[in-house]
């Protein structure tokens, strides 16, 4: 009687123990992908950014080749193709790590949960 009332103590502690354990790790495992998804919405707030000065370079070539003053809107063309073509870049990394990221579930805590409740199941009916 006293044996079994010991492994059911131990049993109970152990689950204690692996519930923590796994909380721990789902809690890592969402701060790594919001980590991500920052990091990827940070990238797209940058492609805004570079778009919006590829606009005003652009209105400033229109500008500039209306009033056919001087040639300076060829400068102000090329400006504005380089900031469209890093608005691009950036976007498109921006898009990839957010992807990357996927569900908001934690996964791998989910998954190493299940397999231990089979261990718990299957030592249970031993």
């Amino acid at each position: 009687m006293n044996e079994t009332h010991k492994l059911v103590s131990d049993l109970s502690d152990q689950v204690s123990r692996l519930v923590k354990d796994e909380f721990r790790l789902a809690r890592l495992e969402l701060v790594e992908k919001g980590k991500h998804a920052g990091f990827g919405a940070g990238l797209f707030g940058a492609a805004g950014m570079a778009a919006f000065f590829g606009g005003g370079a652009l209105v400033a070539t229109v500008i500039l080749l209306l009033a056919l003053v001087l040639p300076g809107w060829a400068a102000a063309a090329i400006v504005a193709g380089l900031l469209f073509v890093m608005a691009a870049l950036l976007g498109l990394t921006g898009k990839s790590q957010v992807k990357r990221v996927g569900p908001p579930v934690p996964a791998e805590t989910i998954a190493s949960v299940k397999a231990d409740i089979d261990m718990v199941k299957e030592k249970a009916r031993r």
